[in-house]
């Protein structure tokens, strides 16, 4: 890892830095828009709740340059708690220095090391790059589709 860099949980006090890189994501997804306010919320729910994952932040010369979402959930498969990985992304400046590769490994190890047995995440099938990246670190696609139904605020 380049010295002036590292991986650490997030705290409250990144969250403004994350809706940034969050916004930066979901610009380039078709299937989300940027939304900060409601960025802000989920966030704050996940650092407020350690039971639901661990918000994860890479840091160049002390500002988060980079961020991934590791949620907690249970597979009745595996018998045991499993991760999905969500909002993978490094800020655009600094895409191709094998960042994400650090903060994948990061989050990986940290998953191995609870002792869970899968961590899955989703890509949007048009973004040919972050799938090979994927693939380049093990992923496979999986014969699941997704399937998604909003549902009304309440």
């Amino acid at each position: 890892m380049p010295p002036d860099t590292c991986i650490e949980a997030a705290s409250a006090a990144d969250i403004e830095a994350m809706t940034a890189l969050l916004g930066e994501l979901f610009a380039l997804e078709s299937d989300f828009q940027p939304e900060p306010d409601k960025q802000r919320r989920g966030l704050r729910l996940i650092l407020e709740q350690p039971a639901l994952g661990q918000l994860f932040v890479l840091r160049r010369a002390g500002l988060v340059i980079g961020m991934a979402n590791a949620l907690l959930t249970v597979s009745t498969a595996e018998g045991q708690q499993v991760v999905l990985l969500e909002d993978v992304i490094i800020q655009a400046a600094f895409r191709g220095q094998q960042l994400g590769r650090l903060l994948i490994a990061h989050v990986l190890d940290w998953a191995q090391a609870r002792g869970l047995t899968r961590v899955t995440l989703l890509a949007d099938q048009d973004n040919v790059g972050a799938l090979a990246f994927y693939r380049q670190l093990g992923f496979a696609p999986s014969a699941m589709g997704v399937w998604r139904k909003a549902l009304a605020a309440g």
